[in-house]
């Protein structure tokens, strides 16, 4: 086999050269920069190629001596080697940007192309555990619906994606009672999600925060929790808001009677697996024996678990006909896709956020701009 050399100003043209001569089994070896135009007067290219035809070689020498010859011999040619390799690196670079871009989820139900200047957005909702479903559903439909002058421009992208967002979280917004209204709350949820805590808040912020004077009054139908009673007595003494402690299903009517001033009253519940429904049912006994008085029910659930997690939570407490939901720890997580998509596919508003442990300070008003601009810095951005 022989190696064969081709000049040309250009790649191209020094390879239709070796093409022309070698026909197409001639087999490329090399190609490389042998000469700058503001050194020699032209940019030029050296090809070289492997042949077997003996007589193509003698004449392919010719045409290179001829070729050569047109090069001034009182400027020597300074040899430089063409970078295919820093292009390869260049290539794949781009290849792995078009593969994020690619829609791939588990299920091949859907094949979408998530165009470049979405790549971005993409990778939050991915890097936020936001459910695949309606992540896909999103982006088909800003990719629809987005004015191609604006996608070119990433505020107004974000923008977009924000506002579609905010379309989708149900919110519950606080409305202050009249003088004479009462309003009860149940507070149910796993252990250790922050109910008591997320009361003694919401009781601190309806006696002193909204400039009001409500009345409010706690109760406590858990007995089963070492300290539970001591942590809200506790707090009870610190804010002098009476707490009534009740151990028996029959004992709650006469706790509410006993509060009757009271425009607000809290009820803190035991806290248990989602899947002890013995005790998630011994809630509804306690709602049994007040059937006549409107109990608002939320369900209490905790930012920093799976969207698999709170599904399960929700699916077994749902047999106390949750009406709201209160997420806590929000401090405590970088995803916050699964808060959205949950309370979406739930149908459930959310009323508020518990950002930590301090009382009162640590509670949000439930808001979607709140919620959403976690979302995007993947943290809890506090105010």
């Amino acid at each position: 086999m022989n190696m064969l050399s081709f000049l040309g100003e250009t790649p191209t043209i020094a390879l239709r050269l070796a093409q022309e001569e070698c026909g197409e089994e001639a087999i490329v070896i090399s190609t490389k920069k042998i000469s700058n135009a503001h050194q020699n007067g032209k940019d030029m290219y050296e090809v070289v190629v492997a042949v077997e035809d003996e007589q193509k070689k003698r004449n392919l020498q010719y045409t290179k001596k001829a070729i050569s010859k047109a090069t001034p011999p009182s400027e020597p040619i300074k040899t430089q080697v063409y970078d295919f390799k820093e292009e390869i690196l260049k290539m794949q670079s781009v290849l792995e940007q078009v593969q994020k871009s690619i829609w791939n989820p588990k299920s091949q139900l859907y094949d979408l192309t998530i165009p470049p200047e979405f790549a971005s957005m993409y990778n939050t909702f991915e890097q936020n555990e936001f459910d695949q479903e309606m992540t896909y559903t999103i982006m088909k439909k800003t990719i629809k619906q987005l004015p191609i002058v604006l996608k070119g421009n990433p505020k107004k992208v974000n923008d977009f994606f924000k506002l579609i967002l905010r379309r989708v979280i149900p919110i519950k917004h606080e409305v202050p009672l009249r003088k004479h209204q009462r309003k009860i709350i149940m507070m149910v949820g796993p252990t250790g999600v922050g109910k008591t805590t997320t009361i003694s808040k919401l009781a601190a912020r309806y006696a002193y925060k909204l400039g009001q004077n409500y009345k409010v009054g706690i109760v406590t139908l858990d007995s089963f929790r070492v300290g539970a009673i001591e942590q809200l007595q506790a707090y009870t003494n610190i804010m002098r808001l009476p707490l009534e402690i009740v151990k028996k299903p029959e004992g709650l009517s006469e706790a509410l009677l006993r509060l009757k001033d009271c425009n607000y009253i809290f009820i803190d519940t035991a806290g248990s697996s989602q899947y002890d429904i013995d005790k998630i049912e011994l809630i509804n006994e306690y709602q049994k024996r007040v059937e006549e008085v409107p109990i608002e029910k939320i369900l209490v659930l905790p930012a920093n678990v799976k969207h698999s997690d709170l599904l399960e939570i929700y699916k077994n407490y749902s047999r106390l006909s949750i009406d709201y939901l209160t997420f806590t720890k929000l401090d405590e997580t970088r995803s916050f896709g699964n808060l959205i998509s949950f309370a979406h596919k739930t149908k459930k508003s959310i009323t508020y956020f518990s950002i930590g442990q301090n009382v009162p300070d640590d509670l949000i008003v439930s808001d979607s701009t709140f919620l959403i601009d976690c979302f995007m810095n993947r943290q809890c951005v506090r105010r």
